[in-house]
């Protein structure tokens, strides 16, 4: 999986090349979270994109779009190829999240809407007969200052959401600085226990202990929120940890080479035979 999680950054990087740039800094920083999601814990197929019996993935934080579509790609939703055409004219991968894309449940981007999309997805798991399918809501650290969130909250620890989890990707910064300078608050993982929620903290570079969790999650009685602690630009030299990161334009070859150079040496690709989450495929 890190081998993955590697060329997944290196798509993300090559999207940013161009006029257009992208949100590099936190589609960097959920990159461990996606594939764990859907490389390990989601019961998805990748040829039945719409099979009713899925789980359902929820980008809330829809600025991290290229992250997603990556992830999608070596998922094999879509193709590799289709990758290069990231905001290009005519291209379906937009920088916000395309529900024309096999894999892209919501067209998202104003943040704070996930949650809720998210318990009504999850309560239509419910209805549909037992045991239902899971849904998973990816959001960011600064939208949790969105109101909503926080009353999407309150409505799923009121449904009793079982089959509902939050993955929150903690970078500590957001597009005009750090968090904790534009609104302070109480820690991550204390507001959603106080609403309720069954919580947990993890790594979310910790590929293992992602899994670990994220499946513990899908099992547990209640609505789920996983605090996963991260770094933003994570992978890529001088730029991670940084607010300037936040959007970044490579509009040169030279500038995407020296980013790519800051990455380090390419991992080995492992093969298909040892790729995590494929024996769970419609499990």
């Amino acid at each position: 999986m890190a081998a993955c999680a590697r060329t997944i950054r290196e798509h993300i990087v090559d999207m940013c090349v161009g006029p257009e740039g992208g949100h590099l800094g936190g589609s960097m920083s959920a990159v461990e979270i996606l594939v764990a999601l859907f490389f390990h814990t989601m019961n998805i197929d990748p040829a039945d994109p719409e099979w009713k019996q899925r789980d359902v993935f929820v980008l809330s934080k829809g600025h991290a779009a290229m992250a997603l579509y990556a992830t999608l790609a070596e998922r094999k939703f879509i193709s590799r190829e289709e990758v290069a055409t990231f905001c290009r004219p005519g291209s379906r991968l937009a920088t916000h999240g395309n529900v024309t894309v096999p894999g892209v449940e919501f067209a998202t981007g104003s943040l704070g809407h996930g949650l809720a999309l998210a318990n009504g997805t999850a309560w239509a798991q419910r209805q549909a007969g037992a045991p239902p399918a899971n849904t998973f809501v990816l959001l960011g650290d600064g939208e949790l200052q969105e109101g909503t969130v926080w009353e999407a909250a309150q409505v799923g620890r009121a449904l009793d959401a079982t089959n509902l989890v939050a993955v929150v990707d903690v970078n500590n910064f957001q597009q005009t600085g750090a968090v904790r300078e534009v609104s302070d608050g109480a820690p991550v993982a204390d507001r959603w226990a106080g609403f309720g929620w069954r919580t947990v903290e993890v790594d979310g570079h910790d590929l293992a202990a992602l899994c670990s969790v994220l499946d513990e999650a899908a099992r547990t009685e209640g609505p789920t929120a996983v605090v996963c602690h991260t770094v933003k630009a994570r992978g890529v030299g001088a730029l991670a940890g940084r607010a300037s990161s936040h959007f970044v334009r490579l509009d040169t070859e030279r500038k995407r080479a020296r980013v790519r150079a800051s990455m380090g040496p390419a991992l080995p690709r492992e093969t298909t035979k040892g790729e995590p989450g494929r024996a769970g495929d419609r499990a």
